[in-house]
């Protein structure tokens, strides 16, 4: 009997009683669809300029309805997907100009979370920094952009979890995804920019300092990161194919 009403308390955990999942295991599936959907924004394998339809999206991530639509709402009020009602949704374009100009904002909120996650890092934080520094000095000369683009969700995820705030995390999250689809566009698509060597050595430069509990070198390594990125503005404003911060661009006659 015991076993019994054991076993029926593992059901009811995970089931609400209807037949659907616990609010828990839903909660975990919306932020799934969220991660998934962040991912092919990231690699431009939802292109910006792109619409499409909610079935679409349900189809290309492998997520239901609910999920897809949480996750949509989020990305739309993270201004990277708009919402068409009747219409469907449009894959935000790209604004150079725009986003160029919220690097300024970002630089701001880095320096006051980079400095609260230096000061605060636990010994697990802090270890952890020292693990990932490890895995990209040893991996630096053979990171393919994807690889890398894993890693550096995780060190934004640590950085914010060490900084301890958890409203820092809705604020800055939106922005990492921004810049994070910038620099794969620069690196796989700008000639000459495949090279990974000094985006990794300005993350390294972060990661020791946090390890290290060495606050203003980790205030200095964060702006020198904010500095590379501008950088990448300066050579994709004179030289990327428009196409690929808008694909709904009619293509010149013979391009």
């Amino acid at each position: 009997m015991a076993r019994r009403k054991r076993a029926l308390e593992v059901v009811r955990s995970d089931d609400d009683g209807e037949g659907r999942p616990s609010r828990r295991n839903r909660l975990n599936f919306f932020e799934l669809a969220y991660q998934k959907i962040e991912e092919l924004l990231v690699h431009c394998e939802l292109k910006p300029g792109q619409f499409m339809t909610m079935l679409e999206l349900q189809q290309i991530t492998g997520f239901g309805r609910t999920p897809v639509h949480h996750a949509v709402n989020r990305l739309s009020a993270d201004t990277l997907i708009i919402i068409r009602p009747r219409h469907g949704l449009h894959i935000a374009p790209i604004d150079l100009a725009r986003e160029r100009m919220l690097l300024g904002l970002r630089r701001d909120m880095e320096r006051f979370v980079i400095r609260l996650a230096a000061d605060r890092a636990s010994l697990s934080h802090r270890n952890q920094a020292l693990h990932i520094e490890r895995v990209l000095r040893e991996r630096r000369a053979t990171l393919s952009l994807d690889e890398f683009n894993s890693i550096d969700r995780r060190i934004d995820a640590l950085v914010l979890e060490a900084a301890g705030e958890p409203f820092l995390v809705h604020t800055l999250r939106p922005l990492h995804t921004l810049y994070r689809r910038i620099g794969y566009i620069h690196h796989r698509f700008m000639p000459g920019q495949a090279d990974l060597s000094g985006t990794i050595d300005h993350h390294l430069s972060i990661l020791n300092a946090v390890a290290n509990r060495r606050v203003e070198d980790a205030v200095k390594a964060s702006d020198a990161l904010i500095d590379y990125m501008d950088e990448m503005f300066t050579g994709m404003e004179a030289g990327i194919d428009p196409r690929l911060l808008d694909c709904s661009i009619e293509p010149l006659l013979g391009a």
